[in-house]
């Protein structure tokens, strides 16, 4: 296979579109004065798409980056009275700073918890400052925050990997992404030439996944997957790594190591329930909770708990099981050492439908926020539940055109929800209340 190599001459300007940019421009429109933060894993493009916005949105910025600043870090040791901050920042960039019109982004603020303390204080001050913040570790930050965290004086949101949407509007296929959210709207098919072609993208992004360096060197690669190289996706899963020694103790770096190595293990076992066992044979879960979330507060996996009674509030009913899923297909599938070939020729059907159903929970999560599956007695399951204006609707997830379902038919007998939803690789449709949906379209749901 050959592997894609740009000389720098023959390199390419892309822009990365992304769905959280409305958002940036919502904030400004309304919030300004509550400082914004972007929370999310490693390389999943918030120090991208900030800094376009601020480009784009303000005449001037300023960008400090607290991992590599020693000096303005120490500023926020010092005070965290924003008139002081700016001050001094002032000094140490030797650069005045008109707040009416200037904008300072904050990149790994996670570093200094005194530097997110002050973001109470920017809120509350009385002068038009633009603060934004983000953080690779922010959530972890959160999670074990020491202080008083700045609740109800900071603008949070989260930013996930690229989804299938914002994939198809790297590459420029605009046309072909509203023809599918029209016949979602619809339920009606797509004429099969252009679901074809839909699906042949889809399968491309499972092998490549939505982080956007693994998405810029399959356009770099003119969007020929037989020459993308999966050193990209092996850098990005041995920077987490990286990040697991640097900011954990040692002992909880190797349990997070050991952990986030164990779930293409965990997800390839017949009920993908996580296990600690099957992380280290001796692993009990008080040694290993911690590490477990931790990984979750990094973004890193995403986890969905059990149900088996399927009522709203999902949250109230949840159960010991959960299962764990990686954030990123792409990166599943290099930690699996599955090559883009099984993929693409479907020679390995049966891992496949481990794939996809992570494929799937990455799409729910960054949409709801929280994922949720439904099994009863070990003969039944449902792969996952969504609470849609309080209605619980049940999703299945198959890997093919294959839709014959006993744990589906069955939950519908039982609970009668309003309506089903069977993700495949079948065109739009609806049939006895089940919503046929390909899985090029589970963005949408």
């Amino acid at each position: 296979m050959k592997k894609c190599v740009l000389h720098r001459e023959a390199r390419k300007e892309y822009i990365m579109k992304r769905k959280l940019y409305n958002n940036l421009i919502n904030w400004k429109k309304n919030n300004i004065n509550m400082p914004y933060m972007l929370v999310g894993a490693r390389q999943t493009g918030k120090t991208y798409i900030i800094t376009e916005f601020c480009k784009n949105e303000f005449e001037d910025y300023i960008y400090i980056n607290l991992d590599l600043m020693e000096n303005v870090k120490k500023v926020f040791e010092d005070t965290i009275n924003p008139e002081e901050i700016i001050k001094s920042i002032e000094i140490i960039l030797e650069k005045n700073i008109d707040i009416e019109k200037t904008i300072i982004f904050i990149d790994e603020i996670q570093v200094s918890e005194r530097a997110i303390s002050s973001l109470k204080y920017f809120c509350e001050s009385r002068n038009p400052y633009k603060i934004i913040v983000a953080g690779s570790l922010l959530g972890v930050k959160i999670n074990r925050f020491k202080s008083s965290f700045p609740v109800g004086k900071v603008w949070i949101e989260y930013l996930y990997p690229m989804d299938f949407e914002e994939f198809l509007l790297a590459i420029n296929e605009e046309k072909l992404l509203e023809l599918i959210k029209e016949k979602y709207a619809q339920m009606s098919s797509l004429p099969e030439a252009i679901h074809q072609k839909a699906l042949k993208l889809y399968n491309q992004y499972i092998c490549i996944g939505g982080m956007p360096a693994s998405v810029l060197h399959y356009l770099q690669c003119e969007k020929d997957i037989s020459k993308y190289d999966d050193n990209i996706l092996n850098m990005i899963v041995m920077s987490y790594l990286a990040d697991m020694s640097k900011y954990t103790e040692n002992i909880e770096a190797i349990r997070n190591n050991k952990i986030y190595n164990s779930i293409p293990v965990q997800l390839g076992k017949e009920n993908k329930k996580f296990k600690y066992s099957l992380v280290e044979k001796s692993a009990r879960a008080r040694e290993y909770e911690s590490s477990l979330e931790w990984l979750i507060s990094s973004n890193m996996l995403l986890k969905a708990q059990g149900i088996q009674t399927p009522e709203s509030p999902l949250k109230a009913y949840v159960e010991n099981n959960f299962k764990v899923y990686l954030s990123d297909i792409g990166l599943l599938r290099v930690l699996s050492k599955i090559s883009i070939n099984e993929i693409i020729t479907d020679k390995n059907m049966l891992y496949k439908g481990v794939f996809i159903e992570n494929y799937v929970a990455e799409n729910l999560y960054s949409k709801h926020n929280e994922l949720y599956y439904w099994s009863i007695d070990n003969m039944y399951k449902v792969d996952f539940l969504i609470n849609i204006e309080g209605d619980i609707i049940p999703i299945e997830v198959k890997a093919s055109d294959n839709t014959t379902s006993r744990s589906l038919n069955y939950y519908i007998n039982r609970y009668k929800p309003k309506y089903s939803i069977r993700l495949s690789t079948k065109n739009f449709g609806e049939v006895n209340g089940i919503k046929s949906i390909p899985l090029y379209a589970s963005f949408l749901i």
